[in-house]
């Protein structure tokens, strides 16, 4: 991330007001904006250079140049690390990572099998996205990684498997209410295992803490200089992890739930009954859209910088908090 590059001089935070959501939302276009994957190697360092001539006073004002520059470096590098995220599982290509994946777990008429199957892929995806975008103040070891995504894959499927073999068994509804109920199916699978996920792959940084920080004031905020972290907070991973969880599912939701139910309207059409060949393409391009619109959505819906006051943690940061009394901390996303 951008505050990790070398300099005196803070770059601002966000074009956008973060302390609201719409301001958040505007900002998280940018963080899930999938032109920055084509940005190479050599790309990502003359964005670095742009930003570091800022932060060492050579440029004085930010320009539309240096905000595309800061938008490449904040949605490639890792906010603890200052390290590059493994592409496939950066937020820029979230959507695009999920999309074979979710079109695969909305196929109709899947088995057992077949669910099982597609379970397994989502939650492999799943983890390695939490894995690679939590806080790393508090590192994972490879044994509870392990654990973690076993527990999961066994929640989803668990899930998946037993409401499909419950459906079909509801005789007091119709036909057509049942087979609604089939196709959200994935999306109670998906939710569940999706919020279970998070906490599971996140479980060390509850267990051990993560660093917080007293908030500058406006005056000090015009430097880089880094805060010595005051201790690890098991209060605020909690939070950051619950969050998290939360954002996870109100952006899983949407996107199991619209595209399924408008294939069914449109699968009643004259147009898709007499074209069958097209239901994949159709459910590919609602799958598509309806991501990319709710992506930012979900992500905004908790500051990735979250801020709380000091004393509503545990008592060694009670009266230690910066600007307000406030202290900050990495959510992660």
């Amino acid at each position: 991330m951008s505050a990790s590059l070398p300099g005196a001089r803070a770059l601002p935070e966000s074009q956008y007001d973060l302390g609201t959501y719409w301001g958040r939302v505007r900002h998280t276009v940018g963080l899930t904006d999938p032109s920055t994957l084509l940005v190479g190697k050599t790309g990502l360092e003359q964005a670095k250079k742009l930003l570091i001539s800022y932060k060492q006073g050579e440029t004085i004002e930010m320009t539309p140049q240096l905000w595309k520059a800061k938008k490449i470096v904040d949605s490639t590098l890792h906010p603890d690390t200052g390290e590059p995220v493994f592409l496939p599982f950066r937020m820029s290509c979230f959507v695009l990572s999920n999309l074979v994946v979710t079109a695969g777990m909305l196929t109709p008429g899947l088995g057992n099998r077949g669910t099982i199957a597609w379970q397994v892929a989502n939650q492999s995806l799943n983890v390695a996205i939490n894995y690679s975008n939590s806080n790393k103040s508090s590192p994972l070891s490879w044994s509870k990684i392990a654990q973690s995504y076993f527990l999961a894959v066994g929640a989803s499927c668990g899930v998946a498997v037993g409401l499909n073999s419950v459906v079909p068994r509801l005789k007091s509804v119709s036909p057509s209410t049942r087979l609604i109920l089939g196709r959200l199916v994935p999306f109670a699978a998906v939710a569940t295992a999706g919020f279970l996920n998070v906490f599971l792959m996140r479980g060390e940084e509850i267990r051990t803490g993560i660093d917080v920080f007293p908030v500058r004031s406006a005056a000090n905020d015009k430097t880089s200089r880094e805060e010595a972290s005051l201790g690890k907070s098991k209060k605020a991973a909690t939070l950051a992890v619950a969050e998290t969880a939360f954002s996870r599912v109100f952006n899983s939701s949407p996107i199991m739930i619209i595209p399924p139910l408008l294939l069914v309207r449109l699968q009643r059409g004259e147009w898709l009954r007499k074209n069958p060949r097209y239901t994949t393409p159709v459910n590919l391009v609602l799958i598509t859209a309806v991501s990319y619109a709710v992506l930012p959505l979900a992500l905004a819906a908790f500051p990735q910088r979250q801020k709380v006051k000091a004393d509503s943690l545990e008592p060694e940061f009670h009266g230690r908090g910066g600007d307000g009394g406030l202290v900050v901390f990495n959510r992660g996303i």
